[in-house]
């Protein structure tokens, strides 16, 4: 089997030295960043006596029996679960309108709004959060629970439109238009020829509007009022101990979430095959 190389350029063949390193590299970096969820997990097991729950003691399931004993705490989590729901169903619909727009079409304001949603990814939560309350504050609104809803659709509404739209970029408008040619109307043309094409980028950016939503804490903490959500609710219960519940909700979560991107993988190796 041979190999082309442009002329005057010599292809060098990797080392098995240098594969072995990057693929150790790998390795490292995947064990840090699931170091912190084993140990979470791990804690969810965790027979403590007390309510700080950061020595190891033992191990036992006895806590996944007691998950209603804080319904402070299981009222803060079906919180953090609707608010992301209600945020992601917005944010997508919205996101998902605007990213075909801003992909597929040019129009007077499409270099202000492309600068106004890359501003919006790249500014601290710390001052979205405050501009926010401020904004209720002098509108006269009480914050709470649709507050939390209307910021977070508004932080994540560019990643779902910034995501959208590089979809759509790469996409053939050919396609659209032999689709109108058959006589396909405009709205059955969306429905059938570009929806299913632009499905992977809606799909990834509601996954990840999701995820910003459910674990926010700064822009969350502004504009809550007396609604309490699950990163709210460990925030505060820090100062006299995390129970071993904490955990285990944790570790749900964060399996659902496996679940999901395992399950969107799949589906997108089917469509491709």
């Amino acid at each position: 089997m041979t190999t082309q190389t442009l002329p005057g350029r010599t292809r060098k063949p990797r080392t098995r030295l240098g594969d072995r390193l990057l693929h150790i590299y790998v390795w490292l970096v995947l064990a840090w960043l699931l170091a912190p969820i084993a140990v979470m997990i791990a804690f969810g097991f965790n027979d403590t006596q007390s309510k700080s729950n950061v020595n190891w003691q033992g191990f036992t399931f006895k806590w996944w029996g007691h998950l209603g004993d804080y319904p402070d705490l299981t009222g803060a989590v079906i919180n953090s679960i609707t608010i992301a729901l209600a945020a992601t169903a917005i944010t997508t619909a919205l996101g998902t309108l605007i990213g075909l727009a801003l992909g597929r079409y040019r129009f007077k304001g499409a270099g202000p709004m492309n600068l106004v949603m890359f501003a919006a990814i790249s500014s601290p939560e710390l001052v979205m959060g405050a501009s926010l309350l401020s904004l209720f504050v002098s509108a006269g609104v009480q914050t709470g629970y649709v507050t939390v809803v209307i910021a977070h659709v508004l932080f994540s509404l560019s990643f779902v439109a910034v995501t959208v739209r590089a979809r759509v970029v790469g996409l053939d408008p050919s396609l659209e238009e032999a689709a109108r040619d058959l006589g396909a109307s405009t709205w059955t043309t969306f429905w059938r020829v570009t929806f299913p094409m632009i499905a992977p980028g809606v799909i990834s950016g509601a996954l990840l509007a999701f995820a910003l939503s459910i674990d926010d804490f700064v822009i969350t903490q502004f504009t809550s009022g007396a609604t309490t959500t699950f990163p709210l609710w460990i925030y505060g219960a820090v100062r006299q101990g995390v129970p071993p519940q904490v955990n285990i909700l944790g570790t749900l979560i964060f399996a659902v979430g496996v679940v999901i991107a395992i399950t969107n993988s799949v589906l997108a190796r089917r469509r491709v095959t």
